[in-house]
């Protein structure tokens, strides 16, 4: 059950493989116990882009800590939900410790070894593949062709990977890009360029298109990752959820989700089985898929409706997504990502919002969009009580969610007790 390191208690994991397949004994211990140990609130928090056990549980008990001091009284239980994702090691988690996030003390390899551990794993049987791409990222030849190789390389790497129906259906947002390589990876290039210039793009020169091609490969896994995230949480999170509903009908669940893990927690709400309604709250922590997810209709062809239309329904209380615009993953490179799979307006940088306009929009960067009656709320308001009961909140938590470099910006900054406060609040646990 609780781990010793752990900073919670009753804590449980519970582990999902790819396909949505849950560790039996994991399940079979948090169904026989939850009860037996008096949970009344149980706090289930999936995990975004974190390539293993020890990094997904370390950000489990730092973001739980606050939990038991906030709300004395409650009678709470903690799940951290593990499954098979990935982070590239130039993307720091802000205040987590160097033994968790790996650093490197001097220049190495474009891919370094934590790297290309987590794409192994994340691309089982491409390992040829992927050490091809590793030598085009040291060696980047001259001209066009070793681009256009390296986009055939990462095409490849895609091939074959899982998809099912929560996968394909995400607002009309393609999978794979198509561009030409070298464009694709001109404009990451130039994206990542205009992030890091703290004056801005003035007087600002392209730079070689190699500078963007490991953003195109890093895009290219997250597109998988957001798949996989799908996946897990309607045909993993959603049915053991309905179980634990029959198991214990007493007990309150609040669904907590960073980045892709927000995805996970959403797509739980169309895994539920029948008429179970154990989610009492559901909170979006800078969720990496679109803000059109709820939408009735798609504000660019209002003949479709997003993947979890009325989904929200399915939650006895609220839908809470905190974002913020200092997150530099979901406001520059996940709609340059999106627009350069499918779309053919041009962009740079920090330009990329007000040039693509919100088609390409993620829920963390913006909130939750088309969706009529959504309450807008700041940080403080949520805080001093003002959240809706039930329906869509879009919490502005940029006051603390503002800290980290490119090329994720707050993306991870997630670590204050703050929004622990706003998962309690969304849940009414006093």
């Amino acid at each position: 059950m609780a781990d010793s390191g752990m900073s919670v208690s009753p804590y449980w994991e519970l582990t999902f493989d790819a396909s949505g397949d849950v560790d039996p004994p994991e399940r079979d211990h948090l169904l026989a116990q939850v009860t037996e140990q008096g949970v009344r609130d149980l706090v289930v928090f999936a995990h975004g882009w974190n390539e293993d056990r020890s990094a997904a549980t370390a950000l489990y008990r730092r973001f739980f800590a606050p939990f038991p001091g906030l709300a004395a009284k409650a009678h709470l239980g903690y799940v951290g939900v593990v499954w098979p994702s990935m982070r590239f090691s130039d993307e720091p988690i802000p205040d987590f410790p160097r033994s968790v996030v790996a650093t490197e003390a001097a220049p190495g390899p474009a891919l370094d070894q934590d790297t290309r551990r987590g794409l192994l794993v994340a691309f089982p049987d491409r390992a040829d593949v992927i050490d091809q791409l590793a030598r085009l990222l040291d060696q980047r030849p001259d001209g066009d062709a070793g681009l256009t190789e390296f986009g055939r390389l990462v095409r490849l790497l895609l091939n074959g990977a899982e998809s099912t129906a929560a996968d394909t259906d995400e607002d009309g947002e393609p999978a794979v890009f198509t561009e030409e390589p070298a464009t694709a990876c001109a404009e990451f290039a130039g994206a990542l360029a205009a992030a890091a210039a703290p004056g801005g793009t003035e007087g600002f020169s392209l730079p070689n298109p190699w500078e963007g091609a490991k953003e195109l490969l890093r895009q290219a896994a997250y597109y998988q990752m957001k798949g996989r995230a799908g996946t897990i949480g309607e045909h993993g999170l959603g049915p053991l959820l309905g179980k634990l509903a029959a198991k214990a009908p007493g007990v309150r669940v609040h669904l907590v989700g960073h980045s892709f893990g927000g995805r996970l927690v959403a797509f739980a709400l169309r895994g539920l089985p029948g008429q179970a309604r154990p989610v009492k709250s559901l909170t979006l922590l800078e969720g990496a898929f679109s803000h059109y997810v709820f939408a009735d209709r798609l504000p660019d062809d209002p003949h479709k409706s997003g993947a979890l239309k009325d989904q929200q329904r399915r939650i006895d209380g609220p839908l809470v997504c905190c974002h913020s615009h200092f997150d530099a993953a979901l406001g520059t490179f996940y709609p340059l990502a999106s627009r350069l799979a499918g779309d053919d307006r041009s962009c740079l940088g920090n330009e990329i919002a007000a040039v693509l306009g919100p088609r390409w929009g993620a829920l963390g960067h913006d909130g939750v969009q088309a969706v009529p009656g959504t309450a807008q709320l700041d940080l403080a308001g949520a805080l001093a009580g003002r959240l809706p009961a039930s329906g869509c909140v879009n919490v502005d938590a940029a006051a603390v969610v503002r800290r980290g470099g490119p090329p994720a910006g707050a993306h991870s900054d997630i670590l204050h007790p703050e929004l622990a406060r706003v998962v309690l609040a969304a849940g009414r646990i006093a």
